[in-house]
């Protein structure tokens, strides 16, 4: 019996080794060529950003949100469905919305393997968010700490 009990507790946790993975593995194929997952250390790479960085977005939804649970419920439905209303950095003015359709293709448990991963590695421990950058979008946020 502690044979069986052991065996269950191992598979659970390697398929949730294996999930967390897969949200790394996900970012990495369909979000990291736009969210960079470096802070730009010129002003030629800002100029080149295709999109807002990873940490930058996070940092936004982690102001924003008082979960985890929250900020990746909002990631999910955000990537399905891309609104400048619901929009919370306020880089929309400069990247404009995340063009509907990114999130084609992935399910919805992706998507939320995808969400963890991003909350969980950003931002960095070191990240200090660029000046000037309030916190939502236009400087007073959305939601309001959700």
């Amino acid at each position: 019996m502690k044979r069986l009990t052991f065996a269950a507790l191992a598979t659970g946790l390697l398929a949730a080794s294996a999930f967390a993975q897969d949200g790394k593995t996900l970012f990495e194929q369909r979000c990291a060529a736009c969210h960079i997952t470096h802070q730009p250390q010129s002003r030629q790479e800002r100029m080149e950003l295709k999109a807002p960085p990873a940490a930058g977005v996070m940092w936004h939804m982690k102001q924003e949100f008082t979960s985890k649970e929250k900020a990746v419920d909002f990631i999910v439905a955000y990537a399905k469905h891309p609104d400048a209303k619901k929009a919370l950095c306020p880089s929309i003015r400069r990247f404009g919305v995340m063009p509907d359709g990114m999130a084609a293709g992935l399910s919805d448990e992706e998507l939320k393997a995808i969400a963890e991963y991003w909350y969980d590695n950003f931002p960095p421990a070191t990240y200090k968010h660029p000046k000037g950058m309030g916190k939502g979008m236009m400087g007073g946020g959305m939601g309001m700490n959700r």
